[in-house]
Parts: structure tokens; sequence; C-alpha cells
């Protein structure tokens, strides 16, 4: 079951640049910056309410994020929603006909697990499905 949405995707060709609009204009401050190696992503996490703005920049040129970012420019690329049973809902996902990009759960940013579901299945919107490493 999923409880909320934990956060929203949005990639950037630095950091340290658009972490600027984010502090000094929306007012928010960055929680951590940290690498996560199986997405080949550094990322942001600035909380707003009990939500998080999460800034992508690629790691490598031939990250998924850096390919993003090459067609479609910086901008919303992802919404990230918390469950309880992550392995659950890909597989009720899979059973109404989603394609899922995982199979199964690979380490995310925050010690997290996630999976994402493929935009084509979810209405144009690259979904994401996290769950903390304990659930």
């Amino acid at each position: 079951m999923l409880k909320k949405i934990d956060h929203i995707g949005i990639a950037v060709h630095s950091i340290e640049k658009a972490r600027v609009f984010y502090e000094k204009v929306l007012g928010l401050r960055c929680e951590r910056i940290e690498e996560v190696e199986s997405q080949q992503v550094r990322t942001a996490f600035f909380p707003i309410g009990e939500t998080h703005i999460e800034l992508l920049e690629p790691t490598s040129p031939d990250s998924p994020i850096a390919k993003f970012l090459e067609k479609r420019g910086e901008g919303f690329h992802h919404i990230g929603y918390l469950g309880d049973d992550i392995d659950h809902v890909l597989a009720v996902a899979r059973s109404k006909g989603c394609r899922c990009i995982n199979d199964e759960p690979v380490p995310g940013a925050g010690g997290k697990k996630i999976a994402f579901l493929h935009p084509k299945s979810t209405f144009g919107v690259l979904t994401e499905i996290c769950a903390r490493e304990d659930d």
C-alpha cells in the first residue's frame, strides 16, 4: 500500500547551481546530498512539509539522468511514492499490465529500496515506488 508522496525528482546539470534557487528564492534548506551509485546520480534533498524535492545530477555521461537531460533538458523527472511493501506494489502493478523498469527493488537514496514504473504505463509520468530498507 502506498502511504504518501515521498519526493518529486528534478533533473539538473548542477546541484550547486540549482540549489541557489531552492535556498535563496524558495527559502528551502538542503537536508543532505548523497551519491547513489546504483543510479549513477548525485542527489540533494530539500524537505517541504512531509515531502522532499530531490535534485538529480548525473555522475556519469551514460547515466539515465544524463540521457534524460540530453533529450529533455532540466526539469521534472519523476514522482516518488512511499509504500510499506514495495514487492507487493510491483506485483500488483505488473498484474495490471504496468511495465516495470526494475523487476526487483534496487538501492536508492536515503537507505531506501526503489523501483521505477515506465512512463508508457503511467500516463507519461516516470513513477518511483520506494520503501524504507527495513519495511
